[in-house]
């Protein structure tokens, strides 16, 4: 199994695609998003999303709808127009956005600078953020329906990749989470590959708490769509690492 040390606090996602994964970052968010207007249009917009607080499916269509929306005008550095308030047709919406996405980011320079979530930094940047926000909420709309999502394994590790590598330190460098007192790792049998997230200088490199299983299960359990108990996952040492971890907000 490789260890994957926590990266530098620099712009990450210039790779044209996960490892492991024959398709490019392109290639698998039209894949994704082509599946979620599907999952859309076949699921009660009022069904319940119920690891997403009081969201209906409705919720999470808009939500992803804007965030497409969003990083296009990122990746573009251009003014985001508000797609104001609604009341929306919910797959002529989202279908839009996603569209609109997909194009600006086909249009540019994958090796261009501009803003990232960790500062100037490539376009592909968005490329990568783009495909795990669209996976993780294709697992939140087909998962509310009842129906399975599945994804690679190497593209769910890439999930986890970007979560312990971008998002938490980046976290902490906005100070919105301390530097962690507690050293955790994961472990992603099914594609050999481990992480261990960013800690406080003065914490032992030896980890206090593993936590195993596949890629999916521990992508899941980072973006809190499940529990620690919830099956899938094998933690060994202290547990009350991992509970204090998981209650910090490693993710915006």
């Amino acid at each position: 199994m490789t260890s994957d040390l926590s990266a530098p606090p620099v712009p990450a996602g210039a790779a044209p695609r996960p490892p492991g994964v024959d398709a490019t970052y392109l290639d698998l968010l039209a894949d994704l998003q082509a599946r979620f207007l599907d999952a859309a249009r076949r699921t009660d917009p009022e069904a319940r999303v119920p690891w997403c607080g009081r969201w209906r499916v409705r919720h999470l269509v808009v939500h992803l709808a804007r965030i497409h929306h969003w990083a296009a005008a990122q990746a573009a550095r251009t003014r985001e127009v508000p797609l104001g308030r609604g009341p929306f047709v919910l797959d002529e919406l989202y279908d839009g956005c996603a569209r609109e996405l997909r194009e600006t980011l086909g249009a540019l320079d994958p090796d261009a600078t501009t803003s990232t979530l960790v500062g100037p930094g490539p376009v592909a940047f968005w490329h990568r953020r783009q495909v795990h926000e669209t996976l993780v909420h294709l697992w939140d709309l087909r998962t509310a329906a009842g129906v399975p999502a599945p994804s690679p394994a190497a593209l769910w590790a890439d999930t986890v990749d970007e979560l312990v590598t971008v998002m938490q330190p980046r976290q902490v460098r906005l100070g919105r989470m301390a530097p962690l007192p507690v050293r955790v790792r994961v472990e992603a049998e099914d594609v050999a590959r481990a992480w261990t997230f960013e800690a406080a200088p003065e914490v032992s490199t030896e980890p206090d708490v593993v936590v195993a299983g596949p890629a999916e299960q521990l992508a899941l359990l980072l973006w809190r769509r499940r529990g620690a108990d919830d099956g899938g996952v094998r933690v060994q040492g202290s547990r009350e690492a991992l509970d204090h971890m998981l209650a910090e907000r490693t993710t915006p």
